[in-house]
């Protein structure tokens, strides 16, 4: 990975750095394809969980998904990780941001829609303030962000119907789901501890994190599940769809959007998913949607959005001094580059932040923290 580096300090004009290749398809086209994609996730696991145990849908996502990462890595010519420590992080990764949250969905939607299952994904933004606040010292709240907390969580209770008891609600299901939206932002302040200036490229981290978690879901299952005496088409396809699409595919997208549009535009999937969800499995499955579903999850998304802004910079109080131009970070799979903000001070060394599937990606000085990381993957 090519950290930002100082420029050096000269009268003559600098030059801009030569424009990448630019990707085929519109920057708007791919995210679209993203939000949708991840959108109708909750819809397959839902579809391959019928026929299959949930730990049986989560290996075979991530078996499908590992195998795309792997065809993309060969045709790059990525190698995998060989440090011993950066395999053990991302041993816990894997757990964390992988194996956990795709099995604790696949268990909830045993139990509740997968429209229910959806709007909790939408709560990570949430938990991942809490959690930042507890053990990022350099990332403190604001009024804005403490306010987009309150009404966040305000609208969780809406969705769950509180005035009313839980009533008809699976309390254990929708549990899972919760659980599994706050073990993303566990997993991402744990790589942002961990694998912090790590030399690998995105495509290896993420290729080997997949894969490790393929193996202890290979471990897991057989010993809590039974083997399937039959293998029906339709959630059988909606597994592998789960694994090479709503995973492999949609991991390879994220990282090229963050490398060419920025991790702020990036991460607004996360507004679109539980909307695409929730119409999913209305439109398709035929689940029964009351009134404060989705005016709950209008306003959890409203909060998430609030916790995830930030106060503009005081340019004026900024001093005169050397500028820095961003150097090219490690480049996205869009073929697109990462480049830090020209700014009057040197430019910081950039830094990985966890992603949805928890890759550490090269996290310019700009980029959200572990409070503000890309949209969990559903």
């Amino acid at each position: 990975m090519t950290a930002a580096t100082p420029s050096r300090t000269s009268s003559a004009p600098r030059r801009a750095p030569a424009a990448p290749g630019r990707p085929r398809l519109d920057w708007r086209i791919r995210f679209a394809a993203l939000s949708a994609v991840w959108g109708f996730s909750f819809l397959l696991i839902k579809v391959g969980t019928e026929a299959y145990a949930p730990f049986q849908v989560t290996l075979g996502r991530l078996f499908f998904g590992t195998a795309v990462l792997a065809v993309a890595m060969s045709v790059r010519r990525e190698r995998m990780p060989r440090s011993l420590r950066t395999w053990g992080h991302l041993t816990v990764a894997a757990f964390l941001l992988n194996a956990l949250p795709f099995s604790l969905f696949a268990y909830s939607e045993l139990t509740i829609p997968s429209t229910l299952a959806g709007i909790c994904n939408a709560t990570s933004p949430l938990w991942g303030m809490v959690l930042s606040v507890v053990a990022l010292s350099e990332d403190r709240p604001t009024r804005r962000r403490v306010a987009g907390l309150g009404i966040g969580f305000l609208g969780v209770l809406t969705v769950l119907g509180a005035w009313q008891g839980f009533s008809g609600l699976d309390v254990g299901g929708t549990a899972m789901a919760l659980l599994a939206s706050l073990s993303y932002p566990v997993g991402w302040i744990y790589v942002r501890r961990t694998l912090a200036g790590s030399s690998h490229s995105n495509l290896s981290l993420m290729g080997a994190q997949l894969l490790l978690a393929t193996v202890q879901l290979a471990v897991v299952t057989p010993l809590f599940t039974a083997m399937p005496t039959s293998f029906p088409v339709v959630p059988l396809l909606a597994v592998v769809a789960l694994g090479a699409l709503g995973t492999g595919f949609a991991l390879l997208v994220q990282y090229g959007l963050v490398h060419e549009v920025g991790p702020t535009t990036a991460q607004m999937v996360t507004y679109f998913i539980p909307v695409i969800a929730t119409a999913a499995g209305v439109l398709v499955l035929g689940e029964q949607l009351s009134w404060n579903t989705p005016v709950g999850a209008l306003i959890v998304l409203a909060g998430a959005a609030l916790t995830q802004s930030r106060a503009r910079p005081r340019t004026a109080a900024i001093a005169p001094g050397p500028t820095t131009e961003g150097a090219a970070a490690e480049p996205g799979f869009a073929g697109a580059p990462v480049t830090a903000a020209t700014t009057p001070v040197a430019t910081p060394v950039a830094t990985p932040v966890a992603t949805p599937a928890g890759d550490a990606s090269v996290r310019p000085p700009d980029a959200p923290s572990a409070a503000r990381a890309p949209a969990p993957q559903p």
